[in-house]
Formats: structure tokens, C-alpha cells, sequence
């Protein structure tokens, strides 16, 4: 991309749930149209774009289609089909780059890179549950690794799924039985005294932005809370904007990233990357001056970046199933901002919604 977009040009967008929708609502701020892409009938996104592709990853005519239509495309989740990718990128830059995609579609590749690149990491090792050694496989992960640990698939994996505990060395075995053959990674237990992830985007132009840290807390294996400021000092604050800088430069990334990790004592462990916006990152909407989903489509559309300046103390919380029926009683709360995904259907896991809470005026721990 080598001139800036303008408003009234069109972006494209792979995936249509809640982070697409959200991504959707920002550009049409700034004056842009959104094409969503997405296989399943009536997503939430679609209800706020100018045009909605329903099509699967393999349908040709449609992704020529939807890429011909669009000046820039970008995603909401990292599990696109790279041949679905090769089509689109021969007609529209894909923004973030598809190394970013590929890096972190597959969790064995994205440990080796964040190693490769000097950040710390879990102890990993690969397992193949499919092997006929599998057995001798995982004993020699779990000796490499230490137990307690937990096995995961290497792709396709989120909010706790796909994934297993290895509790000692005679548990292995229904672990292996539960990734159903797929490809999977051993990674040990790391004893954290807090689990935080930093926000981060990085401009065409290479600039570099950090969103306040937030402390997270998960149930299930889903994210529960973010709360903003994390319970960290400012040179942890620091070094976790170096990581975060790190992976956005060794990637050449544009673009938005979510990037979670382990506070131990003065170390700080990477636990995952997303290239995209991230759930982690929604307490933005009503405590910075700029939103991850402004800040992504800035990002990519060529424009400068904000500085992302925090004003208030908050703690976003996921609406999950059932509690949806909490909502009635947060729109009578002050200082509440309720965002609801417009998704039809209840269930159990299933992220509906979330709230921020305002705590108050912007202050340090």
C-alpha cells in the first residue's frame, strides 16, 4: 500500500463474528465501507457492513469476487486457509502480512518463533498423537517438559478448547486420546503470579503503539476479566511493551496484535500471540482516547497511528451464555458501557456480549 486510504474506500473483512463487527463499526467512524467474508448465514458483523459474502474458504468465484470489491482486506481470526489467502492476496494487500497469520496458526510454530527472536517462553515439545510411537513421544515431551503440563492441538485451538491437562507421568494417556489425532505441542505448567496482555499496533510507516497493560483473569479457559491498570510496576510496564515491540518489528507487522503473557516474579513468559484485535483488548472502547478497533483500521488504511492515552480506570467483563440475563440490571448501572454482538443464540461458552466498567479517573498501581 503506498498512499493512505480515503474515505468512501472499501475494506475487506475475513470473519463475520463479534470482532469483525466491531472492526466494521470503527471504519464506518472514519468513513470507510466494509465487505465481510464469512461462511456462516447472517453473522453479526454483516448487520453493519455495506455488503456480506456468504461462502466457504474453497469458493473461488466468491473470494475473487470479494477481493476485486476491496482496497485493503484484513481478518478477525487467524485460522483463514492459506490457498484462500494466496487468491485474495494476488488482488488485495492482506494486512496484517500472512507471515503473522502463518506464525501463529500453528502454536509449535509460534513457540520456535517467539524463541528464535529472544522472548521466553513455556517449555514446549511436539507430540503426534496419530504416530505409532505416541506413547514413547509424549513420555519423552513430559521428561523434557515436567509435568503438570498441558497438551494442546497445534491449530484451531481457543477459550479452552482442544486443549488437555497432563497432571503426572500416567495421565498421558487420555490427553492423547482427547486431541483425536490431531497434531499437538506439550507445553509445561508456568507458576504465574499474574497473567497480563498488552495491546499493541504498529503503522505502515513502522511506528509503534502499546496500549496500557491488562490483567486477566480466565474461567474455563475463557477470558472472564480484564481489569486496567494491571497490578505491575512500571518496569514490568516497560519490559512488556519491549515484547510486544519485539514481535510487531520481527514480523514487520501493520496492524493491531494481542499479545498475552506470564508475569513471574520480574520475568515476563509469553503465553500466546494474536494478529489481530483480541478480546483482551475490549476495555479500550471506553477507557483510552482510541480503541484497538480504530487503532487496527488506522492502522491498515495508511493513516497515522493515536497515541493511545488512557483516562480512566476500568474492568471489562465477558457476557457468556446465560449471562445475558445480567443485562437488565447493567443498564441501570452508571458508568457501565454494555456492547452486545447481536448474535441470535444463547449457549453455554458462547461469548454474547461484554461490559466495562468505569472505576474511576486514570491512576497508576
Amino acid at each position: 500500500m503506498s498512499e493512505p486510504l480515503e474515505p468512501g474506500q472499501t475494506i475487506g473483512i475475513l470473519g463475520g463474528g463479534q470482532l469483525g463487527r466491531m472492526l466494521a463499526m470503527a471504519a464506518a467512524r472514519l468513513g470507510f465501507h466494509v465487505h465481510i467474508y464469512e461462511p456462516g448465514a447472517n453473522p453479526p458483523a454483516g448487520e453493519v457492513a455495506q455488503k456480506t459474502y456468504t461462502a466457504d474458504y474453497d469458493d473461488q468465484a466468491a473470494l475473487t469476487a470479494f477481493a476485486d470489491g476491496v482496497d485493503v482486506v484484513t481478518y478477525e481470526f487467524e485460522n483463514v486457509p492459506a490457498e484462500a489467502l494466496d487468491l485474495i492476496e494476488a488482488q488485495a494487500p492482506i494486512r496484517p502480512n500472512r507471515r503473522a497469520l502463518a506464525v501463529s496458526q500453528d502454536r509449535l510454530d509460534e513457540k520456535r518463533f517467539l524463541n528464535e527472536i529472544g522472548l521466553a517462553t513455556a517449555p514446549f515439545a511436539p507430540v503426534d498423537p496419530a504416530a505409532v510411537d505416541a506413547a514413547a513421544q509424549l513420555a519423552q515431551a513430559m521428561a523434557s517438559v515436567g509435568v503438570p503440563a498441558i497438551m494442546k492441538t497445534r491449530r484451531l485451538g481457543y477459550d479452552g478448547k482442544g486443549q488437555a491437562r497432563v497432571m503426572d507421568v500416567h495421565g498421558g494417556g487420555a490427553a492423547l486420546e482427547t486431541m483425536a489425532k490431531a497434531d499437538a505441542i506439550l507445553e509445561g505448567f508456568v507458576d504465574f503470579d499474574r497473567e497480563i496482555s498488552v495491546i499493541a499496533a504498529r503503522g505502515a510507516g513502522g511506528r509503534i503503539a502499546c496500549f496500557e497493560p491488562g490483567e486477566n483473569v480466565h474461567t474455563n479457559g475463557i477470558l472472564h476479566t480484564t481489569r486496567v491498570p494491571a497490578a505491575i510496576d512500571r518496569a514490568t510496564r516497560e519490559r512488556a511493551f519491549g515484547v510486544a515491540g519485539t514481535i510487531l518489528a520481527a514480523l514487520d507487522y501493520i496492524g493491531v496484535i494481542g499479545v498475552e503473557l506470564f508475569v513471574k516474579g520480574d520475568d515476563l513468559i509469553v503465553n500466546e500471540i494474536a494478529p489481530r484485535v483480541h478480546n483482551s483488548g475490549h476495555w479500550t472502547e471506553a477507557g483510552t482516547v482510541v480503541d484497538q478497533f480504530e487503532q487496527h483500521i488506522r492502522a491498515i488504511v495508511g493513516w497515522p497511528l493515536v497515541d493511545p492515552v488512557r483516562h480512566s480506570d476500568v474492568e471489562m467483563t465477558n457476557l457468556i451464555g446465560d449471562d445475558l440475563a445480567q443485562v437488565p440490571d447493567i443498564r441501570e448501572e452508571t458508568g457501565a458501557r454494555l456492547h452486545l454482538y447481536g448474535k441470535a443464540e444463547a449457549r453455554a461458552g458462547r461469548k454474547m456480549g461484554h461490559v466495562t466498567r468505569i472505576l474511576g479517573p486514570a491512576g497508576d498501581r
